[in-house]
């Protein structure tokens, strides 16, 4: 007897001819979109290798002979690029620690049914989303609050996030109310069952959340330009605004060129060295933190 081979169809052959439109024109989107973040990188990447005379006059070449190791050098060599480094380290850790940790605990009573002025201390927090002080205020703030020049001034008046606050409590909200009431059972409290039960639960969450906090303090240099004025307490992003915006490199960077054309040249070259410095800790922490990832995003996406 004869088999008969029944061929299946695909799963995209499933769909309307409107569906089917949908997902095409979504795909050429998303394309375009990584190839607009992919082709810069790639730019940067090989710029910074290059020769800075033959990046001017002939743009992108893959000849070896005409790459360089002269920016990175140069970048590695000055001082201001590591007291900037260690600055941002700092900035970052203790930021997205303090930050995720009042987070949390701020959550954590918002989340309850129990809890007595939850729509007071809502509408509060609604409010803060959509109005601020303004930057004068914040400013007279820290001043009088004698924080200006030190690394509180930059750590302490972003350090609690109302949108993540939100996603934090809705977490929780998803979280089995059997749990707390066995804890309750075996004589925990509130302190006990947050620290060393509900806490090592909610990782995924914690790691999105630091995750969020670290890049966004490391992207950060706002802050720090208005607050702090001791080049020794500045972090990195504002050694790159120098160099980026200002086109005005430390002069040890670029002290040995003569030529107005070569420090040009050379001031040039050290932006995308500079830049892929920077981003480097932000690509060595990310595969660490993804496996939490669209756990801790998706889990307090669900509920609200």
């Amino acid at each position: 007897m004869e088999k008969t081979v029944v061929k299946q169809k695909s799963h995209f052959s499933r769909y309307s001819l409107g569906d089917k439109t949908f997902l095409i024109v979504g795909y050429v989107f998303l394309g375009a979109f990584v190839l607009a973040i992919i082709v810069p990188m790639i730019y940067i990447i090989i710029a910074s290798f290059m020769d800075p005379i033959t990046l001017q006059n002939k743009g992108i070449v893959f000849d070896l002979e005409k790459w360089t190791l002269t920016a990175y050098e140069r970048v590695m060599s000055n001082s201001q690029i590591w007291i900037g480094f260690k600055n941002a380290v700092i900035y970052s850790v203790l930021f997205s620690f303090l930050s995720v940790f009042i987070t949390m605990l701020c959550a954590y009573p918002m989340s309850r049914d129990d809890f007595k002025g939850k729509k007071f201390f809502n509408a509060i927090f609604v409010i803060t989303m959509f109005f601020g002080g303004g930057l004068i205020p914040t400013y007279l703030l820290i001043s009088s609050l004698g924080l200006l020049d030190s690394m509180w001034a930059v750590i302490l008046p972003g350090s609690f996030s109302v949108w993540n606050m939100i996603i934090a409590r809705t977490y929780y909200k998803g979280i089995p109310s059997e749990l707390q009431e066995a804890a309750e059972v075996d004589g925990a409290n509130e302190l006990v069952f947050f620290f060393r039960i509900l806490l090592p639960v909610c990782m995924p969450l914690i790691a999105v959340l630091v995750l969020w906090q670290f890049v966004g303090m490391w992207n950060s240099y706002f802050d720090a330009m208005i607050y702090l004025n001791s080049s020794a307490k500045q972090p990195l992003q504002l050694v790159l605004r120098s160099i980026l915006i200002q086109n005005e490199p430390d002069p040890g960077m670029i002290a040995d060129m003569q030529s107005t054309a070569q420090r040009a040249q050379l001031a040039e070259l050290l932006k995308y060295a500079t830049i892929i410095v920077s981003s480097l800790p932000l690509v060595v922490m990310y595969p660490f933190f993804q496996k939490y990832f669209d756990a801790g995003i998706m889990v307090g996406s669900v509920k609200g």
